[in-house]
C-alpha cells in the first residue's frame, strides 16, 4: 500500500503539478543521462486534456523537451509555447467533430429505460469506438509523422490511454510509458497490472454496490461481469484489431497495458475503494484542483 510519503503528497491539492513533475522528471532520469529528458505526449481531447496539459507545461518549466501529437481537427487542444506540437490528419471536419461530442454529451443525461439504455449504449460505444479507431490509423499510418517520431529517440512516452492509442504507438517505438488516467473500462488498468479484484468487493460496473455488499449483493454482482466483459471488449475491439495489423503480430489491449512503466491514477484516494494496488500505480487526486483564491472567512 501507500507509504506516508506518497499519501502526503496525495493530499497537497494544489501542488500536485509538481509532484507529478517530479515523479517523470525521476523516471526520465533513470531511462536518460542528462538532466532534462525528451518526452513523447499522446494526449486524449475534451476534459483529459485539461489535467494533462497543466502537468505538460510544469514538465517543460524543468527543462524537458516535450513533443505533443494532437489531431488537426479536436475540441480543446492547441499549440503552446511551452512544447513542440505535431499534428496529424482526421477522417472529419471541426463541424462532424463538434457534433460528435454534443452527441455524447446527451447520451450521458439520457433517461431511457434500462433495457432500452443497454441497447443504445452498445450503439453508441460501437460507433464512438470505431470513430476514435479511425482517429488513431490515420495517426498511425502517417508515415511522415512515425518517421520523425523513430528519429527523434524519445526517452518514456506520456499519455492518457482511455483509448489506446498511444499504448499502440509506445509498443511500436520501444518506449517506456508513464500513463495519466481516470481509469480504464473494466478495470482493465488494475487487470494489467495484475492487482486482486475480487468480485465479492469490488463492484462491478453499472451495479452502484459499495465495497460492503450483502450476499445478494454479490452473487448480482458476479453475474453482471459478463455484461461488463462484453462492453470492455466492444469498447477496445477496433483498436485490438488495429493494434494487431500496425503491429504485424496477434496482440490485445490487456497485453499492450501490461507492459505499462508507470501508472499515476487520477483517483482522490479519499473516495475510492480500499484496494491493493501494484508498486508502479500511484495515486494522485490533487490534479484536477483548481488553483482558487482562499475561500472567504465570512460564512
Amino acid at each position: 500500500m501507500m507509504s506516508l510519503g506518497i499519501a502526503s503528497t496525495m493530499m497537497a491539492c494544489l501542488k500536485s503539478r509538481s509532484h507529478i513533475a517530479v515523479w517523470i522528471t525521476f523516471l526520465l532520469s533513470l531511462w536518460h543521462s542528462a538532466e532534462s529528458g525528451k518526452l513523447l505526449v499522446v494526449p486524449q481531447d475534451g476534459s483529459h486534456w485539461l489535467s494533462m496539459e497543466m502537468v505538460i507545461e510544469k514538465l517543460a518549466q524543468r527543462g524537458h523537451e516535450i513533443v505533443v501529437l494532437i489531431p488537426e481537427n479536436n475540441l480543446l487542444m492547441r499549440t503552446s509555447e511551452h512544447f513542440i506540437v505535431k499534428t496529424h490528419s482526421v477522417p472529419y471536419s471541426q463541424e462532424e467533430l463538434d457534433q460528435f461530442y454534443r452527441s455524447i454529451g446527451e447520451a450521458v443525461f439520457d433517461d431511457s429505460p434500462f433495457l432500452e439504455k443497454i441497447f443504445e449504449m452498445h450503439t453508441n460505444i460501437s460507433r464512438n469506438s470505431g470513430i476514435f479507431a479511425s482517429i488513431c490509423r490515420n495517426l498511425l499510418y502517417d508515415k511522415e509523422l512515425v518517421t520523425f517520431l523513430q528519429q527523434s529517440k524519445f526517452d518514456a512516452m506520456f499519455s492518457d490511454p482511455v483509448l489506446p492509442c498511444g499504448p499502440i504507438l509506445a509498443e511500436y517505438l520501444s518506449l517506456p510509458t508513464v500513463y495519466f488516467l481516470r481509469g480504464l473500462p473494466c478495470s482493465l488498468d488494475y487487470q494489467a497490472a495484475q492487482c486482486p479484484v475480487p468480485l465479492s468487493y469490488i463492484p462491478q460496473m453499472f451495479t452502484s454496490f459499495s465495497d460492503h455488499m450483502s450476499f445478494t449483493e454479490r452473487v448480482k454482482n458476479f453475474l453482471v461481469t459478463p455484461l461488463d466483459l462484453y462492453i470492455c471488449s466492444l469498447f477496445f475491439e477496433n483498436h485490438e484489431h488495429l493494434a494487431s495489423e500496425f503491429l504485424q503480430r496477434k496482440t490485445t489491449v490487456l497485453e499492450l497495458f501490461s507492459k505499462t512503466s508507470i501508472w499515476l491514477l487520477r483517483y482522490d484516494f479519499v473516495f475510492e475503494y480500499p484496494r491493493p494496488v501494484m508498486p508502479n500505480m500511484f495515486y494522485i487526486g490533487g490534479i484536477n484542483c483548481a488553483q482558487k483564491k482562499p475561500l472567504s472567512k465570512v460564512t
